[in-house]
């Protein structure tokens, strides 16, 4: 079973002060694009492949999937659809990564067993 890999669209969209602001989901397909490589190859040293997950929310809503990359549309709150993914992938026995700075988020997956990394790790 591959190791779930997701990634907060908008925390790490938001980590880089690049006028992701005026278009948010054209920000969110642009970070989407450059998650496929990490499908194959992992991410922060957890070797690939990885079955990638974007979590959107807001304005950000419909970003389209790529070949390699899920997009997941939350209907509320993006940190909450996380925290429903990483529990679902610990019920299943299942690896997790979840890409966010965002500390409360943080606290809240690990408590499910995920692993999480900083935005660098999917942003050069």
């Amino acid at each position: 079973m591959l190791t779930l890999l997701v990634v907060d669209a908008a925390n790490v969209v938001g980590s880089v002060p690049d006028g992701w602001w005026r278009d948010r989901r054209g920000a969110a397909e642009r970070l989407r694009d450059r998650l496929v490589p990490y499908a194959a190859g992992g991410v922060a040293g957890r070797p690939g492949p990885m079955d990638v997950v974007l979590v959107v929310e807001g304005r950000a809503r419909g970003v389209e999937p790529v070949p390699g990359v899920r997009v997941d549309e939350a209907p509320g709150s993006g940190d909450d659809r996380i925290v429903e993914l990483a529990g679902e992938a610990a019920a299943a026995g299942r690896g997790c990564v979840v890409v966010t700075a965002d500390r409360e988020l943080r606290r809240r997956v690990e408590a499910h067993g995920a692993e999480t990394v900083g935005p660098r790790a999917v942003r050069p």
